[in-house]
């Protein structure tokens, strides 16, 4: 019998979702680093797509300027995302190795979160 490829898609996006998580998860507790400060990370996987989701449900005649303020305010969130870790490293408040998990595992976290949305969303417009 043949497995369908949405059962597929779905047990991908776990298994990456898994792994980031745990890179994280490493960042944090690994006995070389035990600081916990990576993990707000987490926050920004959170609300990322939170711009994304209110401009395509949200109906009006100014689509681009909604579709521009969402991306704009979602690559704001990604991009702080990946300057945490390394204004904490240069803070000297976690170790860089933390920081090459965290970044790693930020990563791993927005190839699921982008794979989640051309999977699942693509019946919209953008």
């Amino acid at each position: 019998m043949k497995t369908p490829f949405w059962s597929m898609r779905i047990v991908m996006l776990a298994m990456l979702g898994s792994i980031g998580m745990t890179m994280i998860i490493l960042a944090c507790a690994l006995p070389t680093y035990k600081v916990w400060w990576p993990f707000f990370v987490v926050l920004f996987y959170l609300i990322c797509p939170i711009p994304t989701l209110i401009a395509k449900r949200n109906s009006g005649d100014d689509e681009e300027s909604r579709i521009t303020n969402s991306m704009f305010a979602t690559i704001g969130i990604v991009i702080s995302s990946f300057a945490l870790p390394i204004v904490l490293a240069r803070a000297l408040v976690i170790h860089w190795g933390a920081c090459y998990l965290t970044l790693a595992g930020n990563v791993i976290a927005y190839i699921t979160i982008v794979g989640y949305f051309f999977g699942y969303e693509s019946g919209e417009s953008w």
